[in-house]
């Protein structure tokens, strides 16, 4: 039988440390997010800032269980934790004031994954 899903060694430990935190903090949010990861990467999230600054408000925090490209504005002051940022994104979310984090540094941030926007 041949294994399906992702075979990236970062994408699998960043998986697992999802799972294990779901599991230590009961958050469902990182349970949710690790099986957003887990799929094919043709099912897989992505989404551009535009998008993004749709659905956030200034001070949100966002995560995107994918990559974030830089097409679009961001708006407000938003904290995004996604797997993957292109370049583009990472300058534009910083000279509109807000953050950029990898999913790790979020969970480190906010175990129980209050007070977060899943954008699937």
């Amino acid at each position: 039988m041949v294994k399906r899903g992702p075979t990236n060694p970062e994408l699998l430990h960043t998986i697992g440390y999802l799972r294990s935190a779901g599991r230590k903090y009961q958050a469902p949010l990182w349970l949710t997010v690790a099986k957003y990861l887990a799929k094919s990467r043709r099912s897989r999230i992505v989404l551009n800032l535009g998008q993004v600054s749709r659905h956030a408000k200034d001070g949100d925090v966002v995560v995107v269980p994918g990559k974030v490209l830089g097409s679009g504005d961001p708006n407000a002051k938003v904290t995004i934790a996604a797997y993957k940022f292109s370049p583009k994104a990472l300058v534009k979310v910083g000279k509109a004031g807000g953050r950029c984090i990898p999913l790790s540094r979020l969970v480190e941030e906010n175990p129980h994954g209050t007070n977060v926007r899943l954008l699937s």
